[in-house]
């Protein structure tokens, strides 16, 4: 039962290479670790291993993109969107090249490597920059629809592919448009909306809170950039709160998209899960989940206590 995020990454890739010759594949020495040895296997006269040199990586996709070719770069989240950010900025983003950022080990999902090694601020960072779409799939089907979706875009990219395995969420027969969410559970009280690693947390917090009388909603938020505005507002029409979780921090990720769309345009109660304003640390990533509160018994928490403050 599930797949690594990373692994359906790298099938993704091998079958979409089969399908469009112009798939060419970069990776920064990691490639057993972000799995795009698969595609390298099948097809090796595509794929360039730059070493330990991310920053060159980014420019070299850029290059690529110019000459027509369609260019997934995988690396660490934190060695691609951290160490080479002005290049995806200058040579990519600021140029509109049609380049697909696949960066894995994002989070505190990468346990034992520590804080150095958790990436939970390249959201925000990818966020910022203009004409990005930011993609965070939340299971092996939602992150092979992800990698083909972003294949169609003209444009930058950017998939957070985590390194776990995952339960299946979703089926093939799921719908995924960039830009829309997926309301997986329908309720009248609160809605949480999450993505990736924290919808099954937001799952679980919402069949605790039914035992409780507490109608929840969960809305999986697979695209961060362009964000469903017209979902969060349908939302917050219908419920009395809002709770946003993701394994990042609450600062400038899905809580601070969300906070945004809300800002002047409802009253709703809301609040954020995520990390606050703190890097992590090495651990088991349950423990680590546990410890800074990216779990189920959290999301109840907040959903209850804004259900028991008055408006």
């Amino acid at each position: 039962m599930g797949q690594s995020l990373r692994v359906a990454y790298g099938e993704a890739l091998r079958d979409l290479g089969a399908e469009n010759d112009k798939i060419v594949v970069l990776d920064a020495d990691l490639a057993h670790a972000t799995m795009t040895s698969i595609f390298k296997e099948a097809y090796p006269d595509r794929f360039y291993n730059f070493g330990i040199a991310e920053t060159n990586m980014m420019c070299a996709a850029a290059g690529f993109s110019h000459s027509g070719l369609i260019p997934f770069v995988s690396t660490f989240a934190l060695f691609g969107a951290g160490r080479a950010y002005e290049q995806i900025r200058n040579s990519i983003s600021y140029v509109n090249a049609n380049v697909k950022l696949c960066l894995s080990h994002s989070g505190l999902c990468v346990g034992e490597d520590g804080g150095s090694h958790q990436s939970i601020e390249d959201i925000a960072l990818m966020r910022v920059l203009p004409g990005m779409t930011i993609f965070v799939p939340c299971d092996p089907a939602e992150m092979k629809k992800a990698v083909r979706a972003a294949s169609e875009i003209n444009g930058p990219v950017y998939i957070r592919v985590a390194r776990p395995i995952c339960e299946d969420i979703t089926t093939e027969d799921t719908p995924f448009i960039p830009g829309k969410a997926n309301i997986i559970r329908d309720g009248k009280d609160v809605c949480i909306i999450a993505a990736g690693l924290m919808i099954p947390e937001a799952m679980q917090a919402a069949r605790v809170l039914e035992k409780d009388g507490i109608d929840a909603a969960v809305v999986n938020m697979h695209t961060i950039k362009p964000i469903d505005s017209e979902c969060v507002l349908q939302m917050a029409a219908k419920c009395k709160a809002i709770v946003t979780a993701e394994e990042h921090s609450i600062i400038g990720g899905l809580g601070s998209a969300v906070a945004e769309i809300l800002a002047g345009k409802s009253d709703v109660k809301f609040s954020r899960v995520g990390v606050n304003d703190m890097f992590g640390k090495s651990g088991k990533p349950q423990d680590l989940f546990n410890a800074y509160g990216l779990n189920a018994e959290n999301i109840i928490n907040h959903c209850k206590s804004l259900l028991s403050k008055e408006i």
